[in-house]
């Protein structure tokens, strides 16, 4: 089968998946759909490199990540340039999951990455230091960091998600 028929194959069938990963990362269905499509424009321009990977869908989704956490540095970068110094804080939503969403936003690009591969994606540490390309150790005090910051911002609100 040639290069480009593989490819669209597994595009097509793995798509959705990626899609749902990059909006939990992104937490806006229009950059989603951009982070899929520069993810699969990765894969495909790697396409006979990925193939020989052990395990395809995990290549895909660090590539994801990757392509997520690049994204977010250059765009805080861009952003300091231009912030206000006085820049209000955007209210949070009454709904639960948009409070989670936004306050997800807030994280920074890397400790999101780790929230969502850690307690989205249920990875393990080991898992997630891998899909991020750090250490274990990194993980866990992204984790920490993360949590703390989800417990200030989101009060009570994070007790009732943490708790079954």
């Amino acid at each position: 089968m040639p290069r480009d028929e593989e490819f669209a194959e597994y595009a097509a069938v793995r798509q959705q998946r990626l899609y749902r990963q990059a909006y939990l990362l992104c937490g806006d269905r229009d950059k989603a759909q951009d982070l899929v499509q520069s993810t699969l424009l990765k894969l495909y321009r790697a396409w006979p490199s990925v193939q020989r990977a052990d395990n395809v869908d995990a290549y895909s989704y660090k590539t994801l990540v990757r392509t997520f956490v690049e994204g977010e540095r250059r765009r805080r970068r861009e952003w300091d340039w231009f912030r206000r110094p006085d820049a209000a804080v955007a209210p949070r939503s009454d709904d639960l999951r948009m409070t989670l969403l936004a306050a997800l936003a807030e994280l920074p690009a890397r400790a999101r990455a780790v929230v969502v591969l850690r307690y989205w994606e249920d990875l393990s540490i080991e898992q997630t230091a891998s899909a991020l390309g750090c250490s274990t150790g990194t993980v866990k005090s992204h984790s920490s960091r993360a949590l703390a910051v989800l417990r200030d911002r989101l009060g009570d609100d994070f007790h009732a998600l943490s708790t079954p």
